[in-house]
């Protein structure tokens, strides 16, 4: 596609378009790239103008267009924000510095790292929505020339696509894109099954017919009949959302209803109530999937009314109704909002202001930490939507899945504290219930009521997760501090330092906490490792480099001699940093026992078969097995997070038994592998800050001789 063929595009919507300044664009763009080559050996430049392409199927202004043109040129040219900024103005120079950011994200990192990139994605966000239009179009072009790409840079590409950027346009309201880019990554990370799926779908067709062709023309006929002006459109849905729905449901494809969606377009929101009627009336409506988002719109500006009906052969058909202008915003979404016909920006008026939406979203993304704002931002970006209403009649928007509790939080965190009871539609039902659309939603409140931990695996939204661990966390702030101190204090005398309050003032500066009772505190609760806090202020004492070389099992201990192997003695199961003394044994090399095992009693008169011994110094793998015996109370879920607790904590289960079993808690030996007396110690203080655990430590059993 040549300059002249862009702006003919960009003119077809905005006549008034700056021809010059696109064409400028275009050659700039182009000499920039030159020489440059994508994988599928195509001029690079191939790739800004496609991406620019699919920005003009938005109607998008001139800026836009031309920030896709040179999106690249800071990244990969010798451009700079100068230079754009002298040729094209500032405005462009920032959207084409905000997708060069973006690019740089690594949004399928580590947990942290992810956290604090989606901050900055929604930061960019916030500051011009633009640049993640043209970031989601950048995408699906490189989505749909993908298989120029290495099979395992596909399937990276791929996956991103399908966890971060698909969501991210169905957020947006763009549903065309988001369903364009899961079914491109769909091709890649599951190609069998997509391919499966097409199949059916022929088979299908030529088993019945043209199924969509008949029923268009029956909902066409009774639109008819009725004098309502409408379009119809009928389509089978795509194949990953068709496999999603099998996947969720466990159905076979055979089984599977509602593969057709179908489309009214009405010139009035009388005519959308209108038709709603007749569809009733001609055929069943299936209960419980009717959404009226004409009366209540989704946050990004959508609105539409659903609803499913058995049809034709009493197959199941989804049907939305709405007007010719809620229909462009659903198919634009939030970028309605630059939407251009006949050379003035388009007047919609359900085009949400981008700000405010923004501003909305990032308002609700306020986790006080990293895991916190990880997991809000994926509840939000990934969840459906649920409108329930309180007793005055207001609405209250929530994630699908959301229970009393969650909208509780959402109306004020207070009332989500004081939460003990609730009705929905005038009848009591337990806390955990899942809320449906429509249904009114009333709080039961008590003084003195504190949120339960159980709660947390209840509630499905953000902010009721914060709010709950922030209250948890007061309640046992006076303890956990007390914890923590002892922990930190340990921790520094490992590494041969004195802790104070001044160097804990320096560790809540470089961890961004407010002062140091908030950094043992952190401590005490397990949500900050004392480790972190040393390093945080010696940094050249940190041991989790990755390329800081492991010391080899079979080489921890010195102090023997070079034909003596060894091994640990299962009585006290000495870890690295304890104490140690050998026991020599006649054919078995040298057996290693703690400094305080009562088994060594027995050897006092044997001073010849005594080695001094001690452990390497150096950072040792999660090898050496310990056993801990925990009580725990007998309740749902409990013994799935004690257990998910060892493994946050690096420490590997080789072993779980039960020893005791009563009706209200139960004991259990756990044998764990840990890298050294310090890893044990943080495990057992982890432990026993559990408020699930009545009492945790760590098992020696003398009758265990070697």
């Amino acid at each position: 596609m040549d300059a002249d063929d862009l702006i003919t595009l960009v003119s077809n919507y905005n006549p008034k378009t700056n021809a010059d300044l696109i064409r400028r664009a275009y050659e700039y763009g182009q000499q920039m790239h030159d020489g440059q080559k994508r994988q599928s050996g195509e001029d690079y430049f191939s790739h800004p103008v496609a991406v620019a392409a699919i920005l003009t199927e938005m109607q998008l202004d001139d800026a836009t267009i031309v920030t896709a043109l040179l999106h690249d040129t800071i990244e990969d040219t010798r451009s700079t924000w100068a230079d754009i900024a002298d040729k094209f103005g500032r405005e462009i120079a920032d959207l084409v510095d905000g997708v060069t950011k973006l690019t740089n994200l690594q949004l399928g990192g580590a947990q942290s790292k992810q956290a604090e990139n989606f901050r900055k994605l929604f930061m960019a966000m916030s500051r011009d929505l633009r640049v993640i239009l043209i970031k989601l179009a950048d995408r699906l072009h490189n989505m749909r020339t993908i298989r120029s790409m290495r099979h395992e840079k596909q399937i990276q590409k791929a996956r991103e696509t399908m966890d971060i950027f698909a969501p991210l346009a169905g957020r947006m309201g763009m549903q065309w894109m988001r369903e364009e880019l899961e079914d491109l990554a769909f091709k890649v990370i599951n190609p069998e099954a997509r391919n499966s799926i097409i199949r059916r779908f022929v088979t299908l067709q030529r088993e019945s017919g043209d199924v969509i062709q008949k029923i268009t023309s029956d909902i066409r006929a009774e639109l008819e009949k009725a004098g309502i002006e409408a379009d119809v459109f009928g389509r089978a849905k795509k194949p990953f959302s068709v496999w999603r729905k099998m996947q969720e449901k466990q159905l076979a494809f055979s089984r599977l209803s509602d593969i057709y969606g179908f489309r009214i377009i009405t010139r009035s929101e009388a005519d959308c109530y209108r038709a709603l009627g007749l569809i009733h009336q001609r055929w069943r409506a299936v209960p419980g999937r009717f959404k009226d988002y004409i009366s209540q719109p989704k946050s990004n500006g959508y609105r539409s009314i659903h609803t499913t009906v058995s049809g034709r052969d009493g197959k199941r058909v989804e049907v939305q109704i709405r007007t010719r202008q809620m229909h462009e915003v659903a198919e634009a979404g939030v970028a309605a909002h630059w939407a251009y016909r006949d050379g003035v920006r388009t007047q919609n008026p359900f085009a949400v202001d981008p700000a405010e939406w923004v501003s909305s979203l990032t308002e609700r993304l306020s986790g006080e930490d990293h895991d916190d704002f990880l997991e809000h931002v994926k509840l939000e970006m990934y969840s459906d939507q649920v409108f329930c209403f309180t007793p005055k009649g207001d609405v209250i928007q929530l994630p699908k899945g959301a229970t009393p509790i969650d909208y509780a939080y959402a109306i004020h965190t207070r009332i989500g504290n004081s939460c003990v009871g609730a009705k929905v539609d005038g009848i009591r039902v337990p806390l955990w219930s899942r809320l449906k659309n429509g249904q009114l939603v009333e709080i039961i409140t008590a003084s003195g009521q504190r949120p339960q931990s159980t709660w947390l695996d209840v509630v499905v939204t953000g902010r009721a997760k914060a709010a709950i661990r922030k209250s948890l966390r007061d309640e046992d702030r006076d303890r956990f501090v007390r914890l923590g101190a002892e922990l930190v204090r340990v921790a520094f005398e490992h590494v041969g330092r004195r802790v104070t309050d001044k160097a804990l003032r320096a560790a809540a500066r470089t961890l961004a906490l407010p002062d140091e009772t908030e950094v043992l505190a952190r401590i005490g609760s397990a949500e900050l490792t004392a480790r972190e806090v040393v390093e945080a202020i010696y940094p050249e004492l940190a041991r989790d480099r990755p390329d800081e070389t492991l010391v080899q099992v079979d080489k921890a201990v010195a102090g023997l001699e070079a034909d003596q192997n060894f091994r640990r003695a299962p009585c006290c199961q000495p870890v690295p940093g304890e104490r140690i003394v050998g026991i020599t044994y006649r054919g078995q090399g040298v057996v290693i026992h703690a400094i305080d095992c009562p088994v060594l009693a027995e050897f006092e008169d044997q001073p010849q078969r005594w080695v001094d011994l001690h452990w390497h110094e150096g950072r040792h793998p999660a090898a050496y097995s310990a056993t801990i015996r925990i009580t725990i109370r007998n309740d749902a879920g409990v013994l799935g997070r004690i257990c998910t607790l060892i493994g946050s904590h690096g420490a590997n289960i080789s072993d779980l038994e039960f020893t005791d079993r009563k009706s209200d808690f139960y004991s259990l030996t756990v044998v764990v592998e840990l890298r050294d007396v310090e890893h044990l110690h943080s495990l057992l203080t982890a432990l026993e800050a559990e408020s699930d655990v009545a009492q945790v430590h760590r098992v020696r059993d003398p009758s265990l001789k070697p």
